[in-house]
């Protein structure tokens, strides 16, 4: 690390950019801004460099410089979140996350999400207990229209939130819980947990997105009293990141958001401590198929120095194949799933264990309760091996070199270590506390914080069966109560002074050209096997990613053993001739490489990310998971059991319920109608000797397609690949036609959810199989005014102006053998038959009128802006490399793709639109409370048929 003086800075600065740092081309003063520091990475340093400032009105900035690619990353992180909430005033934080996207004195209503998505880029907001956050990612000449954004919504958001707009989002966070919480199995556990841990008024005692009941309760005013009072530039940190100018960048921060006063003091919050005397046992009724039981014990906060040995500690006892919980709880089949962790916040962390038994162990909760004690007391008399420490430092290595593969991740990183830490450059001091972690600190936080302590044991079970809970409730929260006069007084009186700019902010700053931006280099070849091998460079992080597809997948089975290369794939991740499941993760782990197998439609696939440094024995692993698959009888079936109870469960979860329903409708009858997990009754029909048969006869080299990412060289990466040269052979090729079913359109199939606190809609038609540049492409540009973006019409009008949903959409689906055109949305159970209608009024709205110039032109900018962003990361280069491979195409398509955005025309959309969005061609899959909904939709005059997956 090295930091450097003012005078030193100001001296590189300008040597490198040629011009003084106090001003900028159009002479404008830069001395407010205050110089901190600056740190650079010296040779193999962990440390992401950065230039640290604060303005005068207590605004902190950082900027991180990498030019590998023409785009940049804007962050801008307020330290509020939950937790800063008053009693009786809870999610404020949250709903802000919202109110910030709807427009600000100077920006229109929806016009940000616009101007980002027509700029080619992404965008989001996520809120925690301690901080709340927003960014965008976009192409690097848009910088400026970005920072005008942001500074818009901090210096004048107040006078542009109405009441009108506070009730539209209060009814979309309402639809976020219900989707997000309510409608979810398990989706309350966390919320109940977390309110008998915490005393009453500890600021983690209520959840993130808040009491809807504290919401209804308060109006518009609170909310703007609660963004005076935290959302000032002086509890703010603005972190740029990509291919900027320093010295312009400067000038831009400071144009922008020089002028914005300071907020009120923000000191930082104060640690609530408490005790729990004695184990609080709590249960909850849920619509679940399988009981859980999870257990939680208070720790200490995020970055104290017991954090990294608890962290230990919860990998030791329950993270993955070679922990205490997985062989105690898992591999015996006694649970489902069983785990632990040590999720960390601002004031205060949990360490949290959980089971779902499995129920043919014949075990109660209890006894599961039981046995997770037991584990306890075994580690205790286990201790900590050398792997547990190796593995530890191998992980805590590879996340923070994959973290690098993208400007939105260095960013982030450096915007989280300011916030909670003030210090950007914390990245080596995490890794050292990692590293210096010994047996004897794991053995001292596990007999400080859990061996004889209590915590909160919940009990989740299906509803109407209270008598399988581990214990009888013991505890029960004090009911909320508050007096909200003081608070809101306090608030009230903070006044807020409004900017005052030496510019014109109605006027949207004018983007520069567009930096050329570069399909990355690629390179071909193929394996004597018959595998073909799609490659490029990328130097950015000393990383390999690869991606190895074998024509082996749900399309290969047959309907009535569906879900077969599901549980193949996992009997590849089990034990091989050589070593036993978890002696092979822990041989991964120490290595800090990840290798992912699963299923597609038409592939099985191998999914492998390594630091360069251990592919070569990364590679020798998958290499012996695929070649050499023990396929023991008692790993399938324990697999087995737990597919089938994980199809029992996904019937719980109304997302599932209306895909299948909708699949298996706009589907004959053959294997693509059916689920790729299978069913309970063709998993239970699946023999070990079949997934033997299904791999000696489809597991073949021939026909495959490895695509990699690395930052070697082709002929190093070659070398190494010699690994598969002893694999030989070619599977079955694959003989399937899927024709159109004689399904009844035009009608409504309802799928029953008991009590469903919401609906989900899915509308649709079986439509055009996948192509690149011809018609599948072209009718995805004619849906994206229609529902392919937020600024969507479907969005807008269901979440912004009705406010029936968290989010509506339309799409296009499909690969090479069918296809189909989906309209969905999960609303308000309410709001069904209403939802409906809107639904089918935009579709036939556009079918009938078609685009406008205005969407026409948003579209071409959006899409045709986008080339920064698709080819950053090894992630993204291999999907854009996988689809070249799969589909033979040539580099060129990128262009055909640019002149078709910018050549079609508004006919040729609008006869798109009238072909495909035909409703007569299409059905409608509800899943929610029949007994309540039926004659809601009947009442539209639809025919109502009753489904059952």
């Amino acid at each position: 690390m090295k930091k450097w003086t003012l005078p030193l800075l100001i001296t590189v600065l300008a040597a490198c950019e040629n011009t003084a740092i106090n001003h900028d081309k159009n002479n404008v003063s830069l001395s407010d801004i205050t110089f901190v520091e600056q740190v650079e990475k010296i040779s193999d340093e962990t440390v992401i460099p950065y230039q640290k400032y604060v303005l005068d009105n207590g605004l902190t900035l950082i900027l991180h410089t990498d030019k590998s690619d023409p785009l940049v990353h804007v962050d801008m992180t307020y330290h509020v979140g939950s937790g800063r909430e008053d009693v009786g005033k809870s999610g404020f934080a949250h709903f802000f996350e919202h109110m910030m996207f709807q427009g600000s004195e100077h920006v229109a209503d929806e016009q940000h999400f616009k101007l980002v998505t027509e700029a080619g880029g992404t965008m989001n907001g996520t809120t925690n207990s301690d901080r709340t956050n927003y960014f965008q990612t976009v192409p690097a000449n848009q910088l400026e229209k970005m920072l005008w954004l942001e500074s818009d919504r901090m210096g004048f958001l107040l006078d542009a939130v109405t009441q009108e707009k506070f009730e539209v989002q209060r009814e979309t966070v309402k639809n976020e819980r219900g989707q997000s919480v309510d409608n979810r199995p398990y989706g309350r556990l966390n919320e109940r947990v977390a309110e008998a841990l915490y005393p009453e008024g500890h600021p983690y005692s209520w959840p993130v997105i808040g009491h809807m009941e504290d919401l209804d309760r308060v109006d518009v005013n609170d909310l703007k009293a609660f963004f005076k009072r935290w959302y000032g530039p002086n509890n703010a940190t603005l972190t740029i990141g990509g291919d900027i100018n320093t010295r312009e960048t400067l000038a831009l921060v400071k144009k922008y958001f020089g002028s914005i006063p300071r907020g009120p003091e923000v000191k930082m919050p104060e640690k609530p401590s408490f005790n729990i005397a004695e184990d609080r046992y709590i249960s909850m009724e849920d619509n679940v198929h399988l009981p859980l039981i999870y257990m939680s014990y208070p720790t200490v906060s995020v970055r104290d120095e017991d954090e990294a040995p608890l962290d230990l500690l919860s990998s030791i006892l329950g993270g993955g194949k070679t922990s205490l919980f997985y062989k105690n709880l898992v591999k015996n089949q006694l649970a489902v799933q069983a785990s632990v962790s040590h999720p960390c916040a601002e004031l205060a962390c949990t360490f949290n264990l959980y089971a779902l038994p499995h129920p043919a162990s014949g075990k109660s909760l209890a006894d599961i309760e039981k046995v997770m004690r037991d584990t306890l007391v075994e580690f205790e008399a286990r201790g900590v091996e050398d792997d547990d420490l190796i593995k530890a430092k191998a992980g805590m290595e590879s996340n923070f070199v994959f973290g690098l593969q993208s400007v939105q991740g260095k960013v982030s990183q450096l915007a989280s270590n300011e916030t909670f830490k003030g210090n950007p450059n914390y990245i080596a001091e995490d890794i050292a506390r990692y590293a210096g972690v010994t047996k004897a600190d794991v053995m001292r936080v596990y007999k400080e914080y859990i061996k004889g302590k209590h915590g909160v044991i919940m009990s989740v079970v299906p509803t109407g069966k209270l008598d399988m809970v581990a214990r009888k409730d013991t505890f029960t929260p004090q009911e909320r109560t508050f007096d909200r006069t003081e608070a809101t007084t306090k608030t009230a009186l903070i006044n807020t002074v409004k900017p005052k700019d030496n510019f014109d902010r109605n006027v949207i700053p004018k983007a520069k050209a567009n930096k050329a931006v570069m399909v990355p280099q690629m390179w071909q070849s193929e394996l004597a096997n018959g595998i073909k091998i799609l490659g490029t460079e990328s130097l950015e992080t000393p990383t390999t990613s690869l991606l190895l597809k074998i024509p082996a997948g749900h399309y290969y089975e047959t309907k009535d053993k569906a879900g077969l290369v599901n549980l193949l794939a996992a009997m590849l991740n089990e034990s091989t001739a050589v070593r036993s499941a978890e002696s092979m993760s822990n041989e991964l782990e120490k290595l800090g490489s990840s290798v992912h197998i699963s299923s597609s439609d038409e592939y099985l696939s191998v999914s492998v990310n390594s630091l360069t440094k251990h592919l070569n024995a990364t590679m020798a692993l998958v290499n012996e998971k695929l070649m050499q698959p023990a396929f023991i009888e008692s790993e399938f079936q324990r697999n087995q059991n737990n597919a089938i109870q994980g199809v029992n469960n996904s019937k719980k979860d109304a997302g599932y319920l209306a895909s299948t329903a909708f699949n298996q409708l706009l589907q004959a009858d053959n294997i693509a109608a059916m689920p790729s997990g299978g069913t309970e009754e063709s998993l239970k029909n699946i023999t070990l000797d079949d997934v033997k048969a299904f791999y000696l006869k489809q597991i073949k080299p021939s026909g495959g397609q490895l695509i990699v990412v690395s930052d070697l060289k082709k002929k190093d990466l070659l070398k190494t690949l010699d690994v598969f040269k002893t694999w030989q052979g070619k599977g079955e090729k694959l003989e399937l036609a899927l024709p159109k079913p004689d399904t009844k359109m035009g009608v409504i199939y309802l799928v029953n959810k008991d009590d469903a606190a919401q609906s989900v809609i899915r509308m649709g038609k079986r439509s055009i199989t996948q192509d690149i540049t011809g018609e599948y492409y072209k009718s995805y540009l004619m849906n994206f005014p229609l529902g392919g973006d937020f600024n969507s019409r479907i969005n807008l009008n269901l979440r912004e102006d009705k406010g029936y949903t968290y989010g509506a959409r339309s799409y296009f689906s499909a690969d090479k053998l069918s296809g189909a055109f989906i309209a969905s949305a999960e609303v308000r159970a309410d709001v069904t038959d209403k939802s409906i209608i809107e639904f089918v009024n935009e579709i036939k709205n556009y079918a009938q009128n078609g685009i406008t110039p205005e969407e026409l032109a948003f579209m071409r900018k959006a899409i045709n802006q986008k080339d920064a962003l698709k080819y950053e990361t090894p992630r993204a280069k291999l999907g854009f490399l996988a689809q070249i491979l799969e589909h033979d195409l040539s580099p060129d398509f990128v262009k055909e793709r640019n002149e078709i955005v910018e050549n079609i025309t508004a006919e040729e959309i609008n006869a798109l639109a009238k072909k495909h969005l035909n409703l007569s061609d299409m059905l409608t899959v509800v899943v929610g409370d029949a007994s309540v909904l039926k004659p809601q939709l009947e009442a539209l005059g639809y025919e109502v048929l009753d489904y059952d997956i």
